[in-house]
């Protein structure tokens, strides 16, 4: 069977069409003679008597009935691969994963959603961790694109601007300093804060900005692992906390949580769209990254103003 070729099932249909072995010749732009040694070539493949020859013509065999279905099961697969490797050459198609770190899950998804309501083939898998976890997805290949606020420095990479990234200091609403305008950082020394983990992009911009200030922990020593055990946390009176301006929209819309009014805040970062400028990327990821930069600042919600 391995010499069986789609030239081989091109004869075949061609005959059982024609009925003729001249005009399956003429249609296939061939001569008799040169289809006539095809089709022996395909029945001594295959083993079987695929025609019966007449004086007037060649009429499919039983096992050239069966022949025939299973060749037409083939085209049909030659045309899906084309029309599949055509999409993915054209980026409307094929396998993609994206990564983004855990605040970006207040946006993304709708950023996603909205690209494959314009490339509904493409088979998108979206992977969410804290930033050491993407960049070293990144790093490792696992994913193609990247959604982080802080690119890494150890790695070549193309960076692409999605969009403000604004983060905020938020209380309960009963907290002392809630409406006070014009707050210090020194006059937040005394406060228990609730400090996201190690790796974390919102760890490093904490410590950035409080820098040499001195702050206490909460009574517990927590160091939280995600967004939402921090708003719980803060919630319930257990300390205050730096967070994402992008993670609390709702909380402070109810009123469950304020914004600190504390000198230097909101702090603005950027969104950026990155990926690996050493390795070159599908047209599906090339087409995310660039549907990302030219619509993505209309996903994240609006920046509040303590």
């Amino acid at each position: 069977m391995r010499n069986v070729s789609f030239r081989h099932i091109e004869a075949l249909r061609a005959i059982a069409n024609a009925g003729s072995l001249v005009q399956a010749a003429t249609a296939l732009n061939m001569t008799p003679a040169a289809l006539t040694a095809r089709v022996k070539g395909l029945e001594e493949a295959v083993g079987l008597r695929l025609f019966d020859r007449f004086p007037t013509g060649m009429k499919l065999t039983k096992a050239g009935e069966t022949a025939l279905d299973s060749a037409r099961v083939v085209e049909q697969a030659m045309r899906d691969f084309h029309d599949t490797v055509q999409a993915v050459a054209a980026g409307e198609g094929g396998r993609l994963t994206v990564g983004a770190v855990s605040t970006a899950k207040y946006f993304v998804p709708r950023l996603i959603a909205a690209f494959l309501r314009t490339r509904p083939r493409v088979d998108l898998r979206f992977l969410i961790g804290n930033r050491d976890k993407t960049i070293a997805s990144l790093r490792d290949g696992e994913i193609e694109v990247a959604l982080a606020g802080r690119p890494p420095r150890d790695l070549p990479v193309e960076i692409f601007p999605l969009g403000p990234h604004p983060y905020v200091l938020i209380a309960p609403p009963d907290h002392r300093f809630a409406g006070v305008p014009g707050l210090k950082r020194e006059d937040l020394s005394g406060e228990a804060f609730l400090i996201r983990e190690s790796g974390s992009g919102t760890r490093s911009l904490f410590e950035a900005y409080f820098g040499d200030t001195a702050i206490r922990p909460a009574p517990m020593g927590m160091e939280l692992g995600s967004n939402e055990t921090i708003k719980q946390a803060v919630m319930a009176g257990l300390g205050i906390a730096l967070i994402s301006a992008h993670t609390i929209a709702a909380e402070v819309e109810t009123g469950r949580l304020v914004c600190l009014a504390v000198d230097g805040l909101p702090l603005v970062r950027t969104w950026y769209v990155i990926n690996r400028a050493d390795r070159t990327l599908s047209p599906a990821a090339r087409a995310f990254s660039d549907f990302a930069v030219r619509e993505g600042g209309r996903f994240p919600p609006p920046l509040i103003e303590p």
